[in-house]
């Protein structure tokens, strides 16, 4: 396996003098830009200018979305139309970590996924209707069982619940994190969103730990966003017949780092199944996470779909449906099973949108 090159917070060094102020605000666009690594996805050389600008002073957060909205509305912006979701997503992201505002409540969650993603996502804070897996490198290709789609909205309600009832008087550190490793695992777990759902879950994690009177510190995920997903991964698989439990000791390293300040080693690869990438005193600290090398390959109709896109992204459904000789609701249904395989992805809105296949 090729290793990949560690890539080092873009502003580490250029926040590290600022005064308070913008030194938060330079951590917000650390982290904004760091999650995106999650979903493969790296923001242009324009946004890491004009995030600098606001880091400085020189803009506001509203003056960002005007330039980066106007940035893709060129050509020299459609030119870099992989970029579009990691720009716009950082900026929201930077935005809501600036912004001390927080209620605990699922209510303010989706809005988060809804605030991230408006025009990028047709389902911005819309609660999936489809069951989805994925595949995870770390899991050699199996997936974690994610919550049913008959009842996302009363299992999400329920996770909140029991924590608004939680107690935290009397619990040492070390319970407290264990505790809040529990929560964020099993509320990520339900993945009510059909995509974004790390994203959104890391940006209120942060806002309800301040919320709890912690000083997160956003470096932690701009530097391990990925450590932070697969950790979120470990702590709710199991595959008993091969002694694979769930357990979020890797979640635990990371908080006791977020919260303690403890300089606990983050190695992706320590936490793969199978165990053969755990190398004694070895020092590389890689986010490993290689695409797994085994596509889904699409049936007959998936291909005739894929084909379809290929010549016009922005066709409707009910064109489809004329194009295949098939009812629109079929169409529907396969294009939420291509959108649950990591097939196709829909970028921009349902009316001016269109569907990006993921190669």
């Amino acid at each position: 396996m090729v290793m990949k090159d560690i890539k080092k917070d873009p502003f580490e060094e250029y926040i590290k003098n600022l005064p308070p102020t913008r030194k938060e605000m330079g951590e917000a666009w650390s982290a904004a830009i760091g999650l995106q690594d999650v979903d493969g996805l790296k923001p242009s050389e324009y946004l890491y200018e004009t995030a600098k600008k606001n880091i400085d002073g020189e803009i506001t957060i509203d003056e960002v979305d005007e330039l980066i909205n106007t940035y893709y509305e060129t050509k020299e912006g459609r030119a870099e139309h992989g970029t579009e979701e990691a720009d716009k997503v950082s900026a929201r992201i930077a935005r809501l970590l600036s912004d001390r505002a927080f209620v605990f409540s699922p209510t303010q969650y989706i809005s988060i996924h809804k605030e991230l993603f408006k025009g990028i996502y047709s389902h911005a804070g819309k609660i999936r209707d489809y069951n989805i897996t994925k595949k995870e490198w770390v899991l050699e290709g199996d997936t974690v069982s994610y919550g049913s789609a008959l009842n996302l909205r009363e299992t999400m309600d329920y996770d909140f619940s029991q924590e608004r009832a939680f107690k935290y008087n009397g619990l040492t550190m070390a319970e407290t994190v264990q505790h809040l490793a529990f929560f964020v695992a099993r509320l990520w777990q339900i993945h009510i969103f059909g995509e974004g759902n790390t994203r959104t879950t890391a940006v209120f994690f942060i806002k309800y730990l301040r919320h709890l009177g912690f000083e997160a510190d956003n470096d932690l995920f701009a530097e391990h966003s990925w450590y932070f997903r697969n950790a979120l991964v470990r702590a709710n698989y199991n595959n008993i017949k091969k002694g694979i439990y769930e357990t979020t000791e890797y979640l635990e390293k990371f908080l006791r780092n977020l919260l303690q300040g403890e300089k606990n080693a983050l190695h992706n690869r320590e936490m793969h199944v199978s165990g053969k990438f755990v190398i004694e005193d070895d020092p590389i600290n890689e986010p490993i996470n290689e695409p797994i090398n085994d596509p889904i390959k699409p049936d007959e109709r998936e291909s005739a779909i894929i084909d379809l896109l290929r010549s016009e992204p922005g066709i409707t459904r009910a064109k489809m449906a004329e194009s295949l000789g098939c009812s629109e609701s079929t169409v529907k249904r396969t294009i939420q099973t291509m959108v649950s395989k990591n097939m196709i992805r829909r970028i921009g809105s349902n009316k001016k949108g269109e569907w990006i296949i993921v190669e």
